[in-house]
């Protein structure tokens, strides 16, 4: 395939910056623009001093970029910030957006969580919910690519969603720093986070929950409602999702874990450990990997199932190349056949 001239904008931030490190080895997907708003005309080392293969590129406005020079584009901006750009870039373009502006279907649902206009909804990026969802994302030049939370939430429950009371699934989730961004907050800085666990967003207001619950009532073909509560994690990267629902079906473990492993059989990416393993986040660290392992609570009659990804990988990065390769009809795991990093 010949070279496709890429530009990712946003690329001073944690997820832009693990987008330049896994495209520097991509075979197709050739970075020939690198934009950031705050940080133009700076080295791109200064910012990301792990990106020494990008030594000598400058950040440059997202202003100065000419589109009809590019075939991809991967946009790693604040929620709110994508639409107005993608108004200046050419149709035949293809995008993939990381942040959240075109992930929701339901207006109503996006003034709630986010605030300010709704811009439209986009196919969303998650090839393994489901496998008319890879189909759908192939027919596509614009993907959105959904949050890291509801990644590792729906793709920990969507096999069961047959055996499940859908109208409650429990969530209790732990994020890496990285989650939160880059810019400078308080609460962020090492002083404040190290040696310290704390549940934010509490009482079920996250962003992502009409982001899972939309994914989910899909494959479920009926609403599904969840109850999610976030933790902040003292660690750079990786989220652990805890998800519980009660069983509408009797199941015992063993065929908890042989119904997931039917449905993920031939999922490059999803890695449903062999029982009495557990996922870990070191485990998936720098990979687009996720790990799963389920468990069939007797005593309540829940199911109990445990996922690990690396926030910016399958969570952001990662999970953006693999719907990049998907909409320019390349193998799915072109640039991302990589194993987690590990302790």
């Amino acid at each position: 395939a010949r070279p496709m001239k890429t530009a990712v904008i946003g690329a001073s931030g944690y997820a832009g910056g693990e987008l330049l490190r896994l495209l520097a080895t991509h075979p197709v997907f050739e970075v020939t623009v690198v934009s950031a708003h705050s940080n133009a005309g700076e080295q791109v080392t200064s910012v990301h001093p792990q990106l020494q293969s990008y030594a000598g590129r400058i950040f440059v406005t997202a202003d100065s970029i000419d589109f009809t020079t590019i075939d991809l584009v991967f946009l790693a901006l604040p929620h709110g910030e994508s639409a107005s750009l993608i108004a200046k870039i050419p149709a035949h373009v293809k995008i993939v957006d990381l942040g959240a502006d075109y992930r929701l279907e339901d207006p109503a649902q996006w003034e709630k969580y986010y605030g300010g206009k709704h811009a439209g909804s986009w196919v969303y990026g998650l090839p393994e919910l489901a496998p008319a969802q890879r189909e759908a994302i192939k027919k596509e030049n614009k993907v959105a690519n959904p949050g890291c939370y509801a990644t590792s939430i729906s793709l920990g429950i969507a096999p069961a969603i047959s055996v499940i009371d859908c109208s409650d699934i429990v969530v209790v989730a732990a994020s890496g720093t990285t989650g939160a961004g880059r810019s400078a907050k308080i609460n962020l800085i090492g002083s404040e986070v190290m040696n310290s666990l704390t549940s934010y967003k509490f009482g079920g207001v996250h962003q992502h929950t009409p982001e899972i619950e939309q994914a989910l009532s899909a494959v479920a073909r009926k609403q599904a409602t969840i109850s999610f509560t976030p933790i902040l994690a003292p660690m750079p990267r990786g989220i652990l999702s805890t998800i519980t629902a009660k069983l509408v079906k009797p199941l015992n473990t063993k065929q908890a874990h042989d119904l997931f492993s039917r449905h993920y059989a031939h999922e490059f990416f999803v890695d449903l450990l062999p029982l009495g393993q557990m996922p870990k986040t070191s485990a998936v660290t720098g990979s687009n990997k996720v790990q799963i392992q389920v468990a069939v609570d007797e005593h309540t009659n829940r199911l109990v199932v445990s996922v690990a990804i690396d926030n910016l990988g399958k969570g952001a990065a990662g999970q953006a190349i693999q719907n990049a390769n998907l909409i320019c009809a390349l193998s799915e795991i072109s640039g991302l056949a990589l194993d987690g990093v590990g302790a």
